[in-house]
This record gives structure tokens, C-alpha cells and sequence, in this order.
């Protein structure tokens, strides 16, 4: 029986990433905006049944792939960071590797963004999350640790604000063209960062 679940399961994954996969090539190929959730159907070679009953919109397609993103990045990112002696230094290194990262993706960021926010307070029922508070809540738990972040705050807490510090940056940077992502990651890090230190 727990065999055949993993099966189903595994038979599951495949689909849904070849479906986000197919989204993905048809949107750089076309464009976002120009690409029907019928064409990605078409494309994919399954019934338009079979995608709604895995994705409600395309832009639950684009979150599949930038959280599988996430994940597949997240090893080695985390021994990455684990080489830099302070958690202010993995967070600033964590954050310019997201603005590089975002830089790539811009285009698809705004629909992203607007799809996750709506369904903020909701996720667990309907897709899922990135992730993103587990690593940041690592990284601010090492501070602690040493020392270097003061205890008396829960550390997943802290990263939730975080998250959301996160996602206000990215969304003042997509609304000005000629923003410097990196900048600003850099002066909202340095806000909380400070807000965090441990003061003897």
C-alpha cells in the first residue's frame, strides 16, 4: 500500500513539473502575458482538466517552478553561507544572491508577487511555500547562537517579518525601472540587522 502511494506520488511530481516546466519555455518563447493556460494544456499534451486541477492560474505555474527552483539552489547555498563567520554576513551573502536571481526573473516577478500575496494566510491549503522562512529563520538562530542576535525574539518570528521586509523591497524595485535591487537589499538588511543585535 505505501508503495503504491509513492508511486501515485512520484507519478505526481512528474506531471506537475512537466507542467511548469512546459509553462516556463512557453513564456520565454512567447512571452507571459500572451501565453493561454489552453496553449501550456495544448503544449503539455494533457486535457485543460488535467492542468486546473493541478494549477488554477498561471501564476500558481510560475510559483511550482520558483520554489522548485528554491529547493534544488538550497543545498548548496546553505554550505555556501555556512563558510561566513557571522549570520549579518550570510544574510547580506543570501540576499545578493536573491537579487541576482531576481534580476534574471523580473518579468515574471510582478505576476508572482500579486498571486502570492493574495493567497498569503492561505497557502498551506492551496499550493504551498517557498521555504524562504526556514532559511532565513536558520540564519538568524546562528546569530543567536553566538551570540551575535539577541535571544528574546522568536527567531521563526523574526523571519517572518523578514519575508515581508523581502517582499517590500522586491516591490518597490519592480515598480521603479531604474532601481538598484542590490542597494536596496542592502539598506533594508541593515535595518533589521540592527534591530537584531545583541546590545550588552
Amino acid at each position: 500500500m505505501a508503495e503504491e502511494s509513492g508511486r501515485r506520488e512520484r507519478k505526481r511530481r512528474q506531471l506537475v513539473d512537466h507542467l511548469a516546466d512546459t509553462a516556463w519555455a512557453l513564456f520565454q518563447d512567447r512571452g507571459y502575458d500572451a501565453v493561454t493556460m489552453e496553449a501550456i494544456a495544448d503544449a503539455a499534451d494533457v486535457a485543460k482538466g488535467t492542468l486546473y486541477k493541478h494549477f488554477a492560474a498561471k501564476e500558481a505555474l510560475l510559483r511550482h517552478r520558483f520554489h522548485r527552483d528554491l529547493a534544488e539552489a538550497l543545498p548548496q547555498l546553505q554550505a555556501e553561507l555556512a563558510l561566513l563567520p557571522t549570520a549579518a554576513a550570510r544574510l547580506r551573502a543570501f540576499f545578493q544572491r536573491s537579487a541576482a536571481w531576481s534580476r534574471q526573473r523580473r518579468t515574471y516577478l510582478g505576476p508572482y508577487l500579486r498571486f502570492h500575496l493574495q493567497e498569503a494566510g492561505t497557502e498551506g491549503q492551496t499550493g504551498g511555500r517557498s521555504g524562504l522562512d526556514h532559511v532565513l529563520a536558520g540564519i538568524i538562530t546562528f546569530g543567536q547562537q553566538t551570540g551575535e542576535f539577541r535571544r528574546d525574539i522568536d527567531p521563526a518570528l523574526a523571519a517572518y517579518y523578514l519575508v515581508f521586509f523581502h517582499l517590500g523591497v522586491l516591490l518597490r524595485w519592480l515598480d521603479q525601472p531604474q532601481g538598484d535591487l542590490t542597494f536596496e537589499y542592502r539598506v533594508m538588511l541593515d535595518l533589521f540587522v540592527q534591530g537584531l543585535e545583541h546590545r550588552p
